[in-house]
């Protein structure tokens, strides 16, 4: 029985929807076996009734394309298109508001919630002149449109925190010229402190990239 297979040929194939999906798959199975027909189910838009008729050895070469594809480091996504909208990554983190360094802050290392995180990185392109390009004010309502994004912008973009290797805290902090936000910022801090201690990107990106099962080296 012939199948037709819609082999993801990069991460920019595969959605932040469809990974979020296959990771909760893999939270609750210990089986390896399904795992895998469920990979195979989920990325390459077949049911799971026709992975299972499959040739053993073409679900493992199918399998393995996929996990040599999930290992990509794509260099940073700056721009993609979801519908009719661009997207651009944030020209400018220097310029952060506060609501969105702490929203940044919180949501990157948290792998449920991780299109929080992605809704401060990209924004809807609103003018563009060559290379560069303005985006629109953040929006924290519109997060859900990114669970549609390319995993290729998701990935990429944890590893340009990483390699950007900037204390954000302190960046902000320093940053704030207001003393009302000063204060805020302060007090954010220092409850976090309080509980188990703010974690920095860095630790962000471990946990994040363990996560997407991706080698640092």
């Amino acid at each position: 029985m012939k199948i037709k297979l819609d082999i993801p040929g990069s991460m920019d194939d595969v959605s932040l929807r469809d990974y979020k999906h296959f990771l909760k798959i893999q939270e609750k199975n210990d089986d390896p076996k399904f795992i895998r027909a469920k990979m195979l189910e989920i990325f390459c838009k077949v049911s799971l009734k026709e992975v299972y008729r499959m040739k053993y050895k073409d679900s493992e070469e199918v399998a393995s394309i996929l996990d040599k594809t999930f290992n990509d480091k794509p260099s940073l996504v700056r721009k993609f298109k979801l519908g009719e909208t661009q997207y651009g990554f944030h020209p400018s983190l220097d310029d952060m508001t506060l609501g969105e360094y702490i929203d940044l802050d919180t949501y990157i290392g948290d792998w449920d919630n991780i299109e929080k995180a992605m809704n401060v990185l990209y924004r809807p392109i609103l003018t563009s002149i060559g290379e560069k390009y303005a985006i629109d004010e953040y929006n924290v309502e519109n997060d859900k449109y990114l669970l549609d994004m390319p995993m290729s912008a998701v990935t990429s973009s944890i590893f340009f925190l990483m390699k950007l290797g900037l204390d954000l805290s302190n960046h902000i902090l320093k940053s704030l010229e207001e003393g009302d936000q000063r204060e805020i910022y302060q007090q954010y801090l220092t409850l976090e402190k309080n509980g188990d201690g703010i974690m920095r990107f860095g630790n962000y990106v471990d946990q994040t990239l363990q996560k997407l099962n991706i080698s640092l080296n």
